[in-house]
């Protein structure tokens, strides 16, 4: 039963508005409402003020050869379907499509997306020292023991392996700019997941990769639509005549957040690319993974994901007309 109880509505004329608002106790951002609107309901969390920014004009998409700037309110199927992004940021493109179903994508902001909670009891019900049992579904890297459950977020697993950044207004009126990779916490007993700052809103999120344009992003899971990954895994490759200069590799479905494999990208480094040196460079990549009876797949699922994501990267034309 919902231990959900009522809360205030406000909708800012402008950006400062909403971050005096925001910075209230208890006041929480509202755009797409998917995930905001599904854990109030679930009584996951308490909810005194919510602050739509929908009028706040948190948008443009811009895509090219220099880098991407998606702003924090388009709508995650707008940026998958942008030309731009799926010319230069194919990774980015892919990982938004095969995100929840078409009608969510319609609703869900890039920001909102980017703040999922996972789909763990601990996190989605008013009593947070309950504990999922073990599942086949676990994470295998970042695991604490506060949560072993999944960061669900595909377009941060994308995110991460472009290095990519969240640029945040503060409530002093201020910007600060944070990497992906810093931007979330493996699980404390507190089960914070990001470094959000109270009243901070995201106003975009941006990347400079210029090879990116050799990347993609590959998801298996139990069924074709709205469905969370059991693995996924996002690849960018800076390829010069056939051999590999540099590679950004992270997995989704096998971390508490998204999960860079520096160890893989190392491997990758100077090999050709050829299905013989993709195996070579994921062989190790379960060290350091925690693994049990139900979940130990996911390291050779892992390992043959991130290798058809590297096929798919490498196959990406030299050039962009």
């Amino acid at each position: 039963m919902s231990t959900a109880s009522s809360f205030s509505y406000v909708r800012p004329r402008d950006v400062r508005a909403a971050l005096e608002a925001g910075a209230r106790p208890g006041a929480a951002y509202l755009s797409g409402g998917t995930t905001l609107v599904d854990l109030w309901k679930l009584g996951a969390f308490s909810l005194a003020t919510a602050v739509d920014v929908n009028g706040l004009l948190l948008r443009g998409i811009e895509a090219g050869p220099s880098g991407l700037r998606l702003g924090a309110g388009e709508r995650m199927s707008d940026a998958a379907a942008h030309a731009g992004v799926a010319a230069h940021f194919p990774v980015v493109s892919q990982a938004l499509l095969l995100s929840a179903s078409p009608q969510i994508r319609n609703m869900a902001s890039l920001g909102g997306n980017l703040l999922q909670r996972p789909r763990s009891i601990s996190y989605r019900n008013p009593d947070p020292t309950l504990r999922d049992g073990p599942s086949r579904f676990d994470a295998i890297f970042g695991v604490t023991p506060a949560s072993m459950a999944v960061h669900p977020s595909d377009f941060a697993v994308a995110l991460r392996a472009l290095d990519g950044s969240i640029r945040l207004k503060t409530p002093e009126g201020g910007e600060r700019s944070v990497k992906v990779g810093e931007f979330y916490k493996v699980p404390g007993d507190d089960l914070v997941l990001t470094t959000l700052r109270p009243g901070e809103l995201i106003v975009s999120i941006e990347a400079q990769l210029p090879f990116a344009r050799h990347s993609a992003y590959v998801k298996v899971r139990d069924r074709a639509s709205y469905q969370f990954a059991i693995v996924s895994a996002a690849v960018a490759l800076r390829i010069e005549g056939g051999t590999i200069r540099e590679a950004r590799v992270a997995a989704g479905g096998v971390g508490t957040i998204p999960w860079r494999l520096p160890a893989v990208e190392a491997a990758l480094r100077g090999q050709p690319t050829r299905a013989e040196a993709f195996q070579k460079g994921v062989a190790d990549i379960g060290d350091g993974s925690a693994t049990h009876g139900r979940n130990g797949y996911k390291v050779e699922l892992l390992r043959r994901t991130v290798i058809r994501a590297l096929g798919q990267a490498a196959s990406q034309k030299e050039e962009i007309a």
